[in-house]
C-alpha cells in the first residue's frame, strides 16, 4: 500500500489582489498545514517587511506574519497555491511530468478566481507555465510578465527557498514590494 502524504490545501478565493504560486509543499508546510510553515523558509520574514503587507499587518495587530497568518491573508487580498501539490523534501524530487500537469489545474484555477496578479515564487515554477502558454517566448525573467491567464497578469519573484542564494532578504523584499507596485491601485 502507498502512503499519500497530506498536502495543503488551496487558499484562493474570487478576486484576490495576488495569489502566490508555490512549485510544491515542503515536507514541513504539508506536516504542519500551512504555506512556507520551514523555519528556514524566507518568505514571511520578507513579506512582512515589504510595504505590500502592511495593510494585513496593521489589521492582524502584528509587525511580523508568519505561517499561521496564511489563512487570514485571504482576507487582505492574498491567496496561495502550488503547482505541483504532492509535498517533497526537495523541488528536485519533482518529475517534468508532474510540472507539466500542474499547469492545466493552475490554469483553470486563475481563469475561475481571476486574482488580479499570480505571483509565482521563483523561474522553476513559472518556466512550465510559459512553455504551454508562449513556448517561443524569451527566457524567463524576474518582474511582470508580458503574459496573461485571462485577466490575471503574471509576476515572477525569487524563490524565497533559503536554498536560493542569489538573492538575499533584502533582495527579496523590494520584490514585494514590486508586486505591490503592479497592483491597480498600487499598495504601499
Amino acid at each position: 500500500m502507498v502512503e499519500t502524504l497530506k498536502t495543503l490545501p488551496d487558499l484562493v478565493r474570487p478576486g484576490l489582489d495576488v495569489l502566490f504560486v508555490g512549485i510544491n509543499p515542503s515536507l514541513p508546510s504539508a506536516a504542519i498545514g500551512h504555506y512556507f510553515a520551514r523555519r528556514t523558509n524566507r518568505f514571511w520574514p520578507a513579506f512582512s517587511r515589504s510595504v505590500i503587507s502592511l495593510p494585513a499587518r496593521q489589521a492582524l495587530g502584528v509587525d511580523l506574519l508568519g505561517p499561521t497568518n496564511d489563512r487570514a491573508m485571504l482576507d487582505h487580498g492574498f491567496g496561495f497555491t502550488d503547482l505541483v501539490k504532492r509535498p517533497t523534501a526537495k523541488a528536485a524530487d519533482l518529475s517534468r511530468a508532474e510540472f507539466v500537469a500542474g499547469v492545466d489545474g493552475l490554469v483553470e484555477k486563475l481563469k475561475r478566481y481571476k486574482p488580479q496578479v499570480a505571483c509565482f515564487h521563483g523561474v522553476t515554477v513559472f518556466r512550465p507555465i510559459q512553455r504551454v502558454l508562449a513556448p517561443d517566448a524569451p527566457d524567463v525573467v524576474l518582474g511582470l510578465q508580458n503574459l496573461l491567464v485571462g485577466k490575471t497578469r503574471l509576476f515572477v519573484v525569487p524563490n524565497p527557498s533559503p536554498a536560493n542564494a542569489h538573492f538575499t532578504p533584502a533582495d527579496q523584499t523590494r520584490w514585494y514590494d514590486a508586486l505591490g507596485a503592479a497592483l491597480t491601485p498600487p499598495r504601499g
